[in-house]
């Protein structure tokens, strides 16, 4: 019955095969560390930059600090049609880019 509930995301095939990684932290945050290849789009501005988003074509990995806001994110963009995914802090997506 809950077989596959809770199914862990690869996200080293996400990023192999082609997904983006958002960061939803302000700009001061995403300054002082970052994923090297990643956006900073913050979380206030995700809505405003949705067409441009979409456009990409690909799956999106939301971060932030500690995944709250990458949640927020990702359900934003789920909502509009995105293949979105929460990654949680940023910190812990690093060894899936190195």
């Amino acid at each position: 019955m809950f077989k596959g509930l809770f199914k862990k995301t690869d996200y080293a095939q996400l990023l192999k095969d082609g997904a983006v990684i958002i960061d939803v932290r302000n700009p001061g945050e995403f300054q002082s560390g970052c994923i090297p290849g990643s956006e900073n789009i913050p979380l206030p501005k995700i809505t405003g930059k949705m067409k441009q988003i979409k456009s990409l074509g690909v799956p999106v990995i939301c971060v932030c600090a500690s995944g709250m806001r990458s949640g927020s994110a990702k359900a934003q963009l789920k909502a509009a049609g995105v293949d979105a995914y929460n990654g949680g802090a940023w910190t812990k997506m690093i060894p899936y880019v190195e």
